[in-house]
């Protein structure tokens, strides 16, 4: 296996900037998601790792080796698109063994790694079936893998679940992370889906407009946001954003008041999830107007205002709101988040 740096990478096409001096490491053996919105570069820059797109500035190194101007064959790595691109015309062993064939292993080594592979992904009875007899998980499992029996020090994908169900994508999800952490594979991973690089990475790097804007553990990324885009994408619903005013350095929610560290103006953006309040009376909480009362089933969901400011929260399932009912909030305080209205980057805690 090998580590990934990726050293102050930037991508032009003419005068459009797509990744503007990109740097990330993903460890030996570390799954790493590139997560962010369409066209944020999150693609371009997993190409340009793989060697299909030609960075316009910056270094790749995998291992020990800078690969910039290597073909894709030559990089030691695999690559797992978001379309199965499984040939029709071969069998599921012969798909499999496909790279191992490119690199002309010999027949022993083609069939150990075939059957190590198929067995990882549990697609050991469908060896000699063609892919057209296949579902669309079970193709999906023969696309990783191929990829997985030419033993890479890398994998690439690229949104490899996203043509599936809903159900099949989180059977799947549970399924790849098993094989991944047994395999020990160093992967990089990219997703458009916040849900998927929760559960799949030991880390991840949030993308916006070219840029990483965080890098951190799931939990570390979804509680601490170190900006109000990373607050706004990661988490359903979203973060909420609550601008409220400041008075020498205290700002009142409800009945209860905060200190800020640091110097701040005359506003404060909170920055608050759904689930970290806790119903109370209107009286001693911030008061929440409520426009829609939801039932989830494991949850209440709220919609309405803070502030005058639209927010959503949860409350337990056995909780009972109408729709225009005003209710206080009891806010977690160590779990609110700071953040500049100038900068939209988030305050020291």
């Amino acid at each position: 296996m090998a580590s990934i740096t990726i050293d102050s990478v930037a991508k032009s096409f003419g005068s459009f900037k797509a990744l503007k001096d990109v740097s990330l490491t993903i460890a030996d053996g570390e799954f790493v998601s590139l997560l962010g919105p369409s066209g944020c570069g999150k693609t371009t820059l997993l190409r340009i790792v793989a060697g299909l797109e030609t960075e316009t500035g910056g270094r790749i190194v995998i291992g020990d080796r800078t690969v910039n101007g290597l073909a894709p064959k030559d990089r030691g790595l695999a690559m797992v698109f978001q379309n199965y691109a499984v040939f029709p015309h071969m069998t599921v062993y012969e798909n499999v063994a496909f790279g191992l064939r490119m690199q002309k292993a010999d027949d022993a080594r083609v069939k150990r790694q075939v059957e190590k592979a198929a067995g990882l992904l549990h697609i050991e009875a469908y060896l000699d079936r063609y892919p057209n007899k296949l579902s669309g998980g079970q193709r999906q499992r023969v696309a990783v893998a191929r990829a997985l029996a030419v033993e890479p020090q890398v994998l690439l994908m690229d949104e490899p679940l996203s043509n599936l169900d809903a159900l099949l994508r989180l059977q799947m999800r549970t399924e790849l992370k098993s094989v991944l952490q047994e395999a020990g594979t160093t992967t990089l991973y990219v997703t458009h889906d916040q849900t998927e690089a929760m559960g799949l990475s030991d880390r991840i790097a949030v993308m916006h407009d070219g840029r990483i804007e965080q890098v951190g553990e799931p939990v570390d990324i979804y509680s601490r946001p170190a900006t109000r885009f990373v607050g706004g994408f990661m988490g359903n619903p979203p973060m909420n954003f609550i601008e409220l005013p400041v008075e020498a350095g205290r700002v009142n929610i409800g009945a209860e008041s905060h200190s800020l560290s640091g110097p701040v103006g005359s506003k404060i953006v909170l920055g608050l999830r759904g689930e970290d309040v806790e119903r109370v009376s209107p009286e001693v909480g911030m008061a929440f107007k409520t426009a829609v009362s939801e039932p989830m089933g494991s949850h209440l969901l709220l919609t309405g205002t803070i502030a005058d400011q639209p927010a959503r929260v949860i409350l337990p399932p056995t909780e009972k709101v109408r729709a225009g009912e005003t209710i206080g909030l009891k806010l977690d305080a160590d779990r609110l988040t700071w953040i500049s209205p100038e900068t939209g980057k988030a305050l020291a805690a």
